[in-house]
């Protein structure tokens, strides 16, 4: 059997782990023809423009976007994913979500060649190691991607989007020029000239995307079976939809420039998250209630951090950095709780619908 004859079978039968290590041999070959061709045989820096971590990041993001959306383009099994709990994508999905692989293992590479960077002082790599390091990091972006993209469920979107934070914000801070931007606030990360502001927004920007993503994922196991039961689940979905165009738009307007609309944003997505804590028990009457109660230890955390701030005994960062952990947090643990063990993705009152690429 050749090699093309055994990718054909294995894409039929869906063995995603074969598929997915030859997408990471595809990566590491290609990538490193073209860092080949980018170092030109000359020794380059670690991190910065023209760097071997630049260009680690930029190839390994392109692969991680391309591997995600090839692996949802393989005919899939409806009854199988259903049992699996295995997301149904339409387009607009797929291209939010690759988006944020892309992101993920971008700002990843980025944060690693930064912290290489300071641990190697004025060091440099010669090309052949640099080619040899490009084309690792690109495969292992795509595997990872493609494996991703192949089981995403409600659980796996919830990692992603805590990878996503994480990686964008330590990013952020390990980038900025200015040691001491936690003494004003987080924002301040995105209103500096430099890498970090780029990356902090931008962060921010496409998790919202994420979570407007989750407003569908994340309730597609609700019942709706009656009137009332529609209404609780379009009321849910509309919260999350704002929370997460409210987030984006906290990273489209800085602060530094847009003051009043930033800070107004970034209110409006604190009322949209006390809105779904306090309004969980009769919108989502089944969940459960030690979650229901967590999500009131959290908002009064919220508001014990904030009347410290008021107080003088924290900073504005510290207050922030408390709200989005918990925030988030709550986000991340309301997907794993919402799903039914074993529930697909089933839109209410329509069948999944396949990807349409």
């Amino acid at each position: 059997m050749t090699v093309a004859e055994r990718v054909a079978r294995a894409w039929r039968v869906k063995d995603d782990e074969w598929i997915a290590l030859v997408v990471a041999m595809a990566a590491f070959v290609v990538s490193g023809v073209v860092a080949a061709i980018v170092f030109g045989g000359r020794e380059h820096p670690i991190d910065g423009r023209g760097s071997v971590g630049d260009v680690a990041a930029i190839s390994g993001a392109v692969a991680a976007a391309v591997a995600f959306a090839a692996s949802r383009l393989r005919p899939r099994d409806t009854a199988a994913d259903a049992t699996a709990g295995v997301i149904r994508f339409h387009w607009f999905d797929v291209a939010a979500l690759a988006v944020a692989h892309g992101s993920i293992a971008l700002l990843g590479w980025i944060g690693v060649a930064t912290v290489l960077d300071k641990s190697f002082v004025d060091a440099t790599v010669y090309a052949t190691p640099g080619v040899l390091l490009v084309a690792a990091a690109t495969a292992l972006s795509a595997y990872a991607a493609f494996l991703s993209g192949s089981a995403m469920s409600p659980s796996r979107l919830s990692l992603v989007l805590a990878v996503f934070l994480v990686v964008g914000v330590l990013t952020a801070m390990l980038t900025s020029t200015d040691p001491h931007w936690w003494q004003m606030n987080l924002s301040a990360l995105g209103i500096t000239d430099d890498v970090s502001a780029l990356v902090f927004n931008a962060t921010l920007i496409v998790s919202g995307v994420i979570v407007t993503t989750i407003a569908r994922f994340g309730t597609a196991g609700l019942p709706s079976g009656t009137a009332a039961e529609r209404r609780r689940l379009v009321i849910v979905r509309v919260l999350f939809v704002l929370l997460g165009v409210l987030l984006g738009l906290v990273g489209v307007f800085p602060v530094d420039r847009f003051f009043l609309l930033h800070n107004t944003v970034a209110t409006g997505m604190a009322v949209m998250f006390a809105a779904l804590v306090f309004g969980l028990p009769w919108l989502i009457p089944g969940m459960s209630r030690v979650f229901t109660v967590l999500g009131f230890v959290f908002v009064a955390a919220i508001a014990g951090a904030a009347i410290l701030f008021a107080t003088g005994v924290y900073n504005l960062t510290a207050v922030e950095l408390v709200a989005a952990l918990l925030i988030f947090a709550w986000i991340i643990l309301f997907l794993r709780n919402v799903q039914p063990s074993g529930a697909g993705e089933r839109v209410a009152g329509a069948a999944p619908v396949e990807v349409a690429v």
